[in-house]
């Protein structure tokens, strides 16, 4: 898992949602400026006092933008204290700095927090090249050197773990409103796609009776006004699933017990005969809804895509582990079968609830979709 962590960090661009400067940094910069030049004033003896005071304003002042930009405030301190302890080792070979500079520990954090993945390896080489030249400037012992190392590493550490943990949360987050869209546009599809074909088949059958017979055109557009209001309904239903209140979950999703009215809804051509057998009562919900979206999917292919369909026979049968659902069409053989979203998301919900589902030309004409379902909606 640790090698995935790193992995992650190193090809990561930058961490999501780098934060803006916030008012608590301000807070610590106007605290540590006026006493990092309290300290360059008062505290003796001080080698390079001038250098020491204005690299520790200076370095204090950079937290603002260790949030928004940590690489070039890491770059920009730690290459100069690079810089600082190779100029000590060549002249005074003294300590040059103040106790306020402690907070430097605060720049390996950001940089793990909020730096790109190369940022984080180039700024870690900087730190550990200035740690090293510090503890021979320093000339500590050995407990000393490991507990300094320790001390300045740790927020890097801390940081990695805090950046790995926001990351896969924001991960997770994606997955979740992923899953939702799919799931949202399956059943958008599902639905809408039926109610609109039988509009569009009210709205043809309308057109061709209208001038001989303006009463039949005006039935088919009052059941065109009916369609068009139940797909506004389920519409609006699926779309407040997706939000966060308890009400929206409410809504009742359609099953077996709508399969006569869903026959009845696609108009007089082609003729929808349903068959229902055995005990459909004790269906579990999941199982309920996706033989009542599947069958809904095939009628309405067959309704698009079957030519010179008369009949469509949908049939649902039960026993006492399974329940499978047929659907055929009397038209052209072979002329109801896209390959679409419509027939993967069949697919899927038949896999997701342990059942199969098959479709293909029929033996003799038309086409045949079958799904079988265990009545438990349990996968086996």
């Amino acid at each position: 898992m640790l090698r995935n962590a790193v992995r992650s960090l190193w090809a990561e661009p930058r961490a999501p949602h780098p934060p803006r400067r916030v008012w608590r940094d301000w807070v610590l910069v106007g605290l540590l400026v006026p006493t990092a030049i309290v300290e360059g004033v008062l505290h003796d003896p001080l080698v390079w006092r001038p250098v020491a005071t204005l690299l520790g304003v200076v370095f204090a002042v950079a937290l603002l933008w260790r949030r928004t930009h940590p690489f070039a405030v890491v770059a920009g301190t730690f290459g100069s204290l690079i810089v600082l302890d190779l100029a000590i080792l060549l002249t005074v070979r003294e300590p040059v700095g103040l106790t306020t500079m402690i907070f430097v520990v605060l720049l390996p954090y950001a940089l793990w927090r909020w730096g790109s993945g190369r940022e984080i390896g180039i700024g870690t080489v900087l730190v550990l090249v200035t740690l090293a030249l510090g503890l021979t400037v320093d000339r500590t012992g050995l407990v000393d050197s490991v507990l300094g190392s320790m001390f300045l590493l740790f927020p890097a550490t801390l940081g990695a773990a805090v950046r790995y943990r926001a990351s896969a949360r924001v991960r997770e987050l994606d997955q979740v409103r992923l899953r939702e869209r799919e799931q949202l546009a399956r059943e958008l599809h599902d639905t809408v796609a039926h109610h609109v074909s039988a509009i569009a088949i009210r709205a043809q059958a309308g057109r061709v009776v209208a001038v001989a017979d303006p009463g039949a055109a005006v039935d088919a557009l009052v059941v065109i006004e009916a369609e068009a209001s139940r797909t506004l309904t389920e519409m609006r239903i699926m779309v407040a699933g997706l939000r966060a209140d308890e009400a929206a979950a409410l809504g009742p999703q359609p099953g077996v017990a709508d399969l006569e009215q869903l026959a009845r809804s696609t108009g007089p051509r082609p003729r929808v005969e349903l068959e229902l057998s055995g005990d459909l009562d004790d269906l579990g919900p999941s199982v309920d809804a996706a033989v009542y979206r599947i069958a809904q999917e095939s009628i309405t292919n067959a309704v698009r895509h079957a030519r010179d369909a008369t009949r469509i026979d949908v049939r649902v049968a039960a026993d006492a582990d399974c329940v499978r659902l047929t659907v055929r069409d009397d038209g052209e053989a072979g002329s109801a079968g896209p390959v679409g979203y419509g027939l993967v998301g069949m697919t899927e919900r038949a896999t997701l609830l342990g059942g199969s589902f098959e479709a293909g030309p029929g033996p003799d004409k038309g086409w045949t979709v079958e799904a079988v379902l265990p009545k438990s909606g349990a996968a086996g």
